[in-house]
């Protein structure tokens, strides 16, 4: 697939404005500020590219802002995607991302769904003395990056249920031992719906004088 960049990217790179791109954002657009990038070309998409390829048409270190909301359990090439997203952050960037959790029924009903996530899958990129309770391997890869926030996302289509939901919610991620909790112990009686997660790049060591 052509990548096709439909503005001017090189004038928006460099203008004094922060850059926020949002990746995946099919017919919705943030606001017009928001460099939009989607495989399909639709009238609100800015750049039409397939991000399974990576981010390519972004130089390093440009953006300061980067939305990613139901787009990452659809990709093949997610730890290849994943450190292109570090990539073209700048160093005080963040990342916005949200995954449906492997517990949300609705999940196992969408066909392009490839991959499924859970409180843990981000903490296999980070540094083992900023883990959870539960330590995850880091040596699978070498990849690093580093965890703002993290929240369980507790939802329903169903008003009844609606507002006790919020409430749990708000219990489970009160504090990081109730999240580990909930997902060991409770989430196959009260499923979640997502994870919303913020993420930037390792902070840099100094240099000693």
């Amino acid at each position: 697939m052509v990548t096709k960049i439909k503005i001017d990217l090189e004038k928006r790179l460099s203008s004094c404005r922060s850059i926020a791109v949002e990746i995946g954002s099919g017919k919705k657009r943030r606001d017009t500020s928001v460099i939009t990038v989607d495989k399909v070309d639709l009238e609100n998409i800015d750049i039409v590219a397939d991000i399974e390829n990576g981010l390519g048409f972004l130089p390093d270190g440009c953006v300061e802002s980067l939305h990613c909301r139901s787009v990452l359990e659809h990709i093949e090439n997610f730890e290849s995607l994943l450190r292109e997203m570090l990539r073209v952050l700048k160093d005080d960037g963040k990342a916005y991302i949200f995954v449906p959790h492997f517990s949300n029924p609705y999940f196992y009903s969408d066909y392009t769904h490839k991959r499924f996530f859970g409180l843990y899958s981000f903490y296999y990129f980070v540094d083992p003395d900023k883990q959870l309770k539960r330590k995850v391997p880091v040596f699978y890869t070498d990849i690093r990056l580093e965890i703002l926030s993290i929240r369980l996302i507790f939802k329903t289509p169903f008003w009844i249920s609606r507002h006790l939901k919020k409430m749990f919610g708000l219990l489970v991620n009160s504090c990081r031992c109730m999240k580990e909790f909930y997902e060991l112990h409770l989430c196959s009686l009260i499923p979640c719906n997502g994870i919303e997660i913020v993420i930037k790049r390792p902070q840099k060591q100094g240099k000693k004088n």
